[in-house]
């Protein structure tokens, strides 16, 4: 079988998958074999063209030996194919790699599509499917008697908030991207061509931009800058977010029956503002990621207003306007006289005008098209949004409310949710730095020599007195250290961004390491020194002081999550505290970190101390006046590090913790999965909305019974002390790790501004999570993401197995987080393989080390397997998602050579071996393999 003919195995449906299922769904699947088969034969013939006969020879026979090998433990394929693969030169195994990684590419490309195909033709039908959506949750919501006036009155109290951010194990360039859409488009056409004629010139088509795609660089050849993660994070904005979310609110308020929302659902990001552990964000990268995210809002308005202008050639003797927009187009400095009778096209060229003038003073760039010279600028968006508003009125007042409702209304809503800063940029730091800045302060001043050497008590005390002073603490004139001057500029250049871009451009301050009180305390003292703070603590300022920016904590570790309530509860009790946080708007956002509590404690604990971090602020935010809680989750892509179906996962919160608000961080290959393409993006967003509204009003009072939460406290214990008991506690684990899994290969791969480690260093706790993840991801361990498991169900069970999985299988039944959890784990565990594992353990040069520690893995995968077993009723893995089983099962002959050969290559690497080929070969097969698992940290 030829590489053309590859796809029918990649995604062929078996008999015993097939049993029962639905017509329908077979349909489907036949067609998503057809376009992946079409995809494998046109890069095939790319291949041949571009690469030779025997280069494509080569490849298939990979293929075959592979298919034979995995699926069907043929151990005369796999001898073969691993003595093929060692004896390829490194340029031939680049090639190999190449033809294997883009292939993943293509199927992702049509398995994405097949789903929204699917779904549209469910819709257009009237069929109700069940699955995950808005009509779904609506549904659910009429059936549960909650009305339309319930729902607005949900949505208006809401704040729902993806916040994109930059990923250090981004493995996908954006031209790669933007190709990969376009063969989206042009696959998603062909389902309704008929003619021979017109799905030939379709394929001809797809195959220029596959061949387009084999020549295109898979890797970047120098590292990404600040800027350069940017303008990546901005380019889902033009394809995606600025239309999709205001159709997403017109669809929600048809839903309402007409009922108009004000903006719950707004963007938020981290890139360009996150200073933790990167040295390369300044404050001069703060400007010029607002600037650049004000100028892509103002020219998609431009281009709107533009296009609006063009088409609302109403006259006036046909159509009335009010006195209103004869006002605002008699300003409009238009006295072209073709235009004099048609007041709506030049209230829109004073419009565009105006728009000219605010982009070239917020940005300096301009307006490409000029009816008349730019002028005077919007003192804000609010002004522009009084403009829209008017012709709004107008248009439905004189029998045009359809033109308003379809093309104005759109814009008049993007208006409301990006403003003129497009996303609320978030700023974070590490409480140590901010420690040594107000150590410096305080030194320098001669308040206290050494503030970082005083106990939590009188910091707390002297920062309380420092913030109750009208008078500041820092010197003018005085010289400050490079770094505490850097900390200082960020704030200054914050209060500046406000005022230039709106309140909304910069809102949270995020303390990462929040340990104590004082942490909190030394932040607001940095917004006074710098004016984002107005008034004092003092009982005299209790009525107008005001802070500008959200004091966030950030808690992370396990302890940290532990004591999270504890430390909120300790800030709010000080003087002033309350009354400072009402006064600011009254929100409290609290960040849980996902991540590093996973690598300090493991998977079971990290979700568990999660839940109870999340029951604890909500308990005690619900007894203080006049604040509300709005939790934001750091969650990333894998597993390990809080992923999962972000729709599951919300459903999953503790009880009464969502109310309607809630933040999510979205990560590098998470958003170009979720967001690159505009068709799913829009899906994505609308579960974000589903899942929220249906944990605010549907399971606010779902308390779980308190023998589960007894179960899983024992669980979480159980889970923390296997998991630490390797990663913490094996002697040598740190330098299995490094030496079998492909972090040092990773750490140099041009993929983000940041570095793998906080610290120089090559200890587990200052690795960041995610590079720790996607190592283990790579190697087919996928360890953060289960670890642990297997032994803590082995210990539950060891009193009374009978009762106690009964137990734990009404859990799985009843409560949504303990369901998550295991659907989660199960998904991880199918995309793990301890035989490809066993090849990486293999660049372990001291054997007796490999053999203990990945000893040690292989039998607690054994006991996770045997325990998903037991609760779950199947020894195969998601034998409740056959659809995904399938799709992983075809998919993984096409993985294993990437890992086999990502294997040799790092071999013949740390062996001393150099040149392009091997380098670019090793991280071409990290593309490839994160690509195939759609999984990355």
């Amino acid at each position: 079988m030829q590489l053309e003919t590859q796809a029918q195995e990649n995604l062929v449906t078996t008999a015993p998958a097939a049993a029962g299922a639905d017509p329908e769904a077979l349909k489907g699947d036949e067609s998503l074999i057809e376009d992946i088969r079409l995809l494998g034969r046109l890069l095939g013939d790319a291949v041949r063209e571009h690469e030779g006969t025997a280069a494509f020879e080569r490849i298939e026979t990979i293929r075959r030996l592979s298919v034979a090998a995995s699926r069907n433990g043929d151990a005369e394929a796999d001898r073969n194919l691993d003595a093929l693969l060692r004896a390829l030169t490194a340029e031939e195994a680049r090639t190999v790699i190449r033809a294997f990684s883009y292939f993943s590419h293509l199927a992702n490309i049509a398995e994405d599509l097949h789903p929204l195909q699917q779904r549209a033709r469910a819709q257009a039908s009237g069929a109700f499917t069940g699955a995950p959506s808005l009509a779904t949750t609506f549904a659910r919501l009429r059936k549960a008697a909650v009305g339309a006036g319930k729902i607005a009155q949900a949505l208006a109290r809401g704040w729902i908030s993806p916040v994109l951010t930059a990923h250090p194990t981004e493995v996908r360039r954006k031209s790669l991207l933007d190709a990969e859409h376009a063969i989206f488009k042009l696959l998603a056409a062909r389902e309704h061509m008929r003619g021979k004629a017109e799905r030939a010139q379709n394929e001809m088509q797809l195959r220029a931009r596959v061949s387009q795609l084999w020549q295109t660089e898979l890797l970047r050849h120098s590292r990404l800058t600040v800027r350069d993660e940017i303008e990546n994070t901005l380019s889902y904005y033009r394809s995606t977010f600025l239309r999709e979310i205001p159709r997403l609110y017109a669809d929600i308020e048809q839903r309402l029956d007409g009922l108009r929302v004000p903006p719950f659902l707004r963007m938020g990001a981290w890139v360009g503002g996150d200073r933790d552990g990167n040295p390369n964000v300044t404050a001069e990268s703060l400007s010029t990621a607002l600037r650049m995210q004000c100028e892509t809002v103002l020219r998609f308005y431009l281009i709107e207003v533009h296009e609006l202008g063009a088409e609302l050639s109403m006259s006036r003797r046909y159509a009335g306007c009010t006195k209103a927009l004869e006002a605002l187009a008699a300003r409009s400095g238009d006295d072209n006289p073709h235009r004099d009778d048609e007041p709506y096209r030049r209230a829109l060229i004073g419009v565009y005008s105006r728009l000219a003038g605010t982009l070239e003073k917020l940005t300096g760039g301009q307006a490409a098209r000029h009816a008349v010279a730019p002028g005077e600028p919007y003192a804000n968006s609010w002004a522009l949004l009084a403009d829209l508003v008017t012709i709004d009125e107008s248009l439905r007042v004189h029998h045009s409310e359809v033109i308003a409702t379809q093309r104005l209304e759109p814009l008049i809503r993007a208006v409301e949710v990006f403003g003129f800063h497009l996303a609320t940029l978030d700023l974070r730091q590490s409480s140590d730095r901010h420690e040594e800045t107000i150590a410096e302060l305080l030194s320098a001043a001669r308040v206290v020599d050494d503030y970082a050497a005083l106990p939590e008590a009188e910091k707390q005390q002297l920062l309380l007195r420092l913030l109750g002073d009208p008078r500041p603490v820092r010197l003018p004139g005085a010289t400050y250290s490079d770094r505490a001057t850097s900390e200082l500029t960020i704030m200054e250049r914050a209060l500046e961004m406000r005022r230039l871009y709106g309140d909304e451009a910069i809102r949270h301050y995020i303390i990462s390491h929040t340990e104590t009180v004082s942490d909190l305390l030394e932040v607001l003292l940095l917004q006074k020194e710098c004016g984002l703070m107005r008034g004092t603590l003092d009982p005299r300022d209790a009525q107008r002081v005001i802070a500008d920016l959200i004091i966030v904590p950030l808690f992370e570790t396990i302890e940290d999550l532990r004591n999270a309530a504890p430390i909120m509860q300790e800030f709010y009790a000080l003087p002033g505290i309350l009354k400072l946080v009402v006064n600011s708007g009254g929100q409290q956002d609290v960040m849980l970190g996902y991540s590093d509590s996973n690598k300090d404690g493991g998977i079971l604990t990290s979700i568990w101390e999660l839940y109870r971090a999340s029951t604890a602020l909500a308990e005690f935010f619900a007894s203080a006046p006049n604040v509300a809680l709005r939790l934001f989750h750091g969650r990333g892509g894998t597993v390990g590090r809080g992923g999962g179906p972000s729709y599951d996962a919300i459903l999953a919160q503790p009880p009464g913790t969502v109310n309607g608000q809630i933040r999510l961080t979205e990560q590098g290959e998470v958003i170009a999965a979720k967001y690159a393409n505009p068709q799913i993006g829009h899906v994505n967003l609308e579960l974000l909305v589903a899942a929220t509204l249906e944990a605010t009003l549907l399971s606010a009072h779902k308390t779980p019974a308190p023998e589960f939460l007894e179960a899983a406290e024992e669980l979480s214990q159980a889970g923390m002390a296997a998991y630490r008991g390797l990663v913490y506690g094996a002697e040598g684990f740190v330098d299995f790790f490094f030496s079998s899994t492909p972090i040092s290969e990773i750490a140099s791969l041009n993929i983000g501004s940041r570095p793998a480690s906080r610290k120089p260093s090559r200890r587990i706790e200052d690795l960041r999570a995610i590079p720790w993840s996607f190592s283990w991801a790579q190697a087919r361990v996928a360890l953060p993401g289960w670890y642990g498991f297997g032994s803590a169900i082995a210990h539950f069970i060891e009193e009374d197995e009978k009762a106690r999985l009964a137990l734990l299988r009404r859990m799985s039944e009843e409560w949504p987080f303990f369901r998550a959890l295991l659907s989660n784990i199960d998904m991880i565990l199918s995309k793990t393989d301890m035989s490809i594992a066993h090849h990486y353990a293999g660049l372990v040069e001291d054997k007796a080390l490999a053999a203990r520690i990945f000893g040690m893995i292989e039998a607690e995968h054994g006991r996770a397997n045997d325990a998903l077993e037991k609760l779950l009723g199947s020894k195969e893995r998601l034998a409740d998602n056959p659809t995904l089983a399938r799709s992983l099962r075809h998919r993984f002959p096409y993985i294993a050579p990437l890992n086999y050969l990502q294997v040799e290559l790092i071999r013949r690497h740390r062996a001393g071996e150099r040149g392009e080929d091997i380098r670019e070969g090793i991280l071409m097969s990290i593309n490839g393999i994160a690509a195939g698992l759609r999984n990355t940290g």
